[in-house]
């Protein structure tokens, strides 16, 4: 079992993540007109890291970035297992990327024909690695984990591309014991918005306000 650990990988990468998923209106920042997301929180903030699948020069800087991170931090592994649906699509470029077998996990098995939560084949004792799109909570990726863990599968790790570093998140990785890397995170993205003048720099406050407690946050 992996010790916990959540972190990006370096500076320049997450700078770097942030500025594409900003550019191709993966995240939006509206702090003056709040999103409302599916649970009912008002959020400055949304994001939806499925969009660079359609541009493939940014679809292939996070292929490439992940892998090359895959292999550096937990070595190759025998699966790659994307959590649904948000992380197929990515979870698939990498695996294809790094030349091994790729696996998806529903939220829950399927109410019909084989009743799977898991999609593909596996054998016990394979390591595998989760890819993610986005960390809100960590609730929805750590039930891929105990899914893959209870087919008797070695999760080394997972990798998202962005998170918002909610501290609850931090929290369920670390009761887990889950180890998360991802490409870029909240504040990363803050300063990237900044120096590109997405938004002004008495935006960030509020932005920053809304990150500290979002379900309790309201617009001003």
């Amino acid at each position: 079992m992996c010790s916990f650990a959540t972190m990006i990988f370096n500076k320049h990468t997450a700078r770097k993540t942030a500025e594409v998923l900003l550019q191709v209106n993966a995240i939006k920042l509206s702090p003056s007109a709040p999103f409302t997301w599916a649970s009912g929180w008002k959020s400055p903030i949304y994001c939806d890291n499925r969009i660079v699948l359609s541009f493939p020069p940014i679809r292939n800087y996070i292929r490439e970035t992940m892998a090359k991170q895959i292999e550096k931090q937990y070595g190759k592994p025998d699966v790659i297992a994307g959590v649904a649906t948000g992380a197929i699509g990515i979870g698939m470029l990498v695996a294809e990327y790094l030349g091994v077998p790729f696996i998806y996990v529903r939220p829950e098995p399927k109410g019909h024909g084989r009743k799977n939560q898991i999609e593909g084949f596996i054998q016990k004792g394979q390591n595998v690695v989760v890819v993610e799109d986005l960390i809100s909570t960590g609730k929805s990726s750590l039930n891929a984990v105990k899914a893959l863990r209870e087919e008797q599968l070695n999760v080394k790790g997972m990798i998202a591309i962005f998170s918002y570093g909610f501290s609850v998140a931090h929290d369920n990785f670390k009761k887990e014991n889950v180890t998360l890397h991802t490409l870029s995170n909240y504040d990363s993205l803050l300063e990237q918005a900044v120096e590109t003048n997405y938004i002004s720099q008495s935006e960030v406050q509020t932005l920053t306000d809304w990150n500290a407690n979002p379900s309790e946050w309201n617009v001003i």
